[in-house]
């Protein structure tokens, strides 16, 4: 895969540079421009050379159908705020119009193309789509890291088309430090697991245990293994088809479950108590205080660590405790000479709360992409640059 800096960009080459801005959008405004201001290296890179950017991205999941709530128009604004140049936009996605303003474009300048997603053919891997979309550029940037995962038209097909493609500083970035973690970790190497749905976790989980000495779990997901080692789990979630495969993965030895949980008959009630066993009318909402202190031990001794996914609702103020003590723990750690690296969105808007978003060694802007890179060593959009 060659990055920008590898490729030779001319004065007025046109760029199809798909990036990932599939931004929190609230009332016309964004809200949160993280993902943005990441690309602004390669952006800047690209317009010093008085290239013609094309910006793509997608934007929450309007299934082909075109959703005003869900336009890019608020993040061109945003854009051109933050690098304080004129934006450009561009309401259809392909076609002869499209074409004619981008060739009325000059040297530097920038257009970003309305929510690829609005075409039903975008999720599709469609050919047809993908001549379209080529139409419009000489030359193939990704910067999407978030997106590299899928199998898209604008992520996986499309680059095929190109001779010439590269990788943006970021997709670079994201890359190298996931390598760091997956291929070459300095020891003892932690993962820590969290979030509620096992099912995406599974694959990343049987990964994780051929790279990291141990495999730490939390969040909803470890109530599966609680029910796989026999423990009463009460009305806490439950994913029950995975509870046999569940038993295969403790067998390794490598793997370390939350042994209590904060709990409570629901979300509103004030009864919260700390439990190793569930009773039937309560359900767990956070990992408890010894658990806590067993991560946090197996935190102290590592060397490198890679967390994605909240200990508990962290969103709840009574259900924080656990993942915020992970978070700033994790960030003493990195302190102390580790390699930390976290992904995923709700792990992020954890890290932000705990108030130790800049103490990580590295803040990954995928989360699904993210752990599908540590499960398989590579990405569908990765793999396209390489062919």
């Amino acid at each position: 895969m060659k990055s920008i800096k590898d490729i030779e960009i001319k004065e007025g080459e046109k760029i199809f540079l798909r990036v990932d801005y599939n931004v929190p959008i609230e009332s016309g405004k964004v809200l949160d421009d993280t993902r943005i201001r990441r690309t602004i290296p390669t952006l800047e890179y690209l317009l010093e050379r008085k290239a013609i950017l094309i910006l793509c991205s997608h934007l929450g999941r309007p299934k082909g159908k075109t959703l005003p709530e869900l336009s890019l128009k608020p993040v061109a604004e945003k854009l051109s705020e933050i690098i304080k140049k004129d934006v450009h936009f561009s309401e259809e996605i392909i076609g002869e119009n499209l074409i004619k303003k981008i060739n009325s474009l000059s040297p530097g300048e920038i257009i970003l193309i309305e929510n690829i997603r609005f075409d039903p053919r975008e999720e599709k891997e469609d050919e047809e789509f993908a001549k379209e979309l080529r139409k419009l550029a000489d030359t193939y940037v990704n910067d999407a890291f978030g997106a590299s995962h899928r199998k898209h038209t604008s992520v996986h097909l499309l680059p095929k088309l190109f001779e010439k493609k590269a990788a943006g500083f970021l997709l670079f970035e994201e890359t190298k430090n996931l390598k760091k973690v997956r291929e070459n970790p300095e020891r003892p190497a932690i993962a820590i697991l969290g979030g509620a749905k096992i099912e995406d976790k599974i694959g990343i989980i049987e990964g994780l245990l051929d790279v990291m000495d141990k495999v730490l779990i939390g969040g909803g997901m470890m109530f599966t293994f609680w029910k796989a080692i026999g423990k009463k789990i009460g009305k806490s979630i439950l994913t029950e088809g995975y509870v046999e495969k569940v038993k295969e993965l403790l067998n390794t030895g490598k793997i370390i479950v939350a042994n209590d949980a904060l709990c409570a008959e629901n979300l509103e009630s004030e009864d919260v108590k700390n439990l190793e066993e569930i009773p039937e009318n309560m359900a767990g909402y956070d990992i408890g205080k010894k658990s806590i202190e067993n991560f946090k031990k197996e935190i102290n001794s590592a060397k490198t660590i890679f967390w994605n996914g909240p200990m508990g609702v962290f969103e709840n103020e009574k259900f924080k405790n656990g993942t915020i003590e992970i978070a700033k723990e994790i960030a003493k750690r990195t302190s102390e000479g580790a390699f930390s690296l976290a992904g995923g969105g709700e792990t992020i808007s954890a890290i932000k709360l705990a108030g130790v978003k800049d103490k990580f060694s590295y803040i990954s802007t995928g989360g699904g992409a993210s752990l599908e890179f540590m499960e398989k060593g590579t990405l569908p959009g990765i793999e396209a640059l390489e062919e």
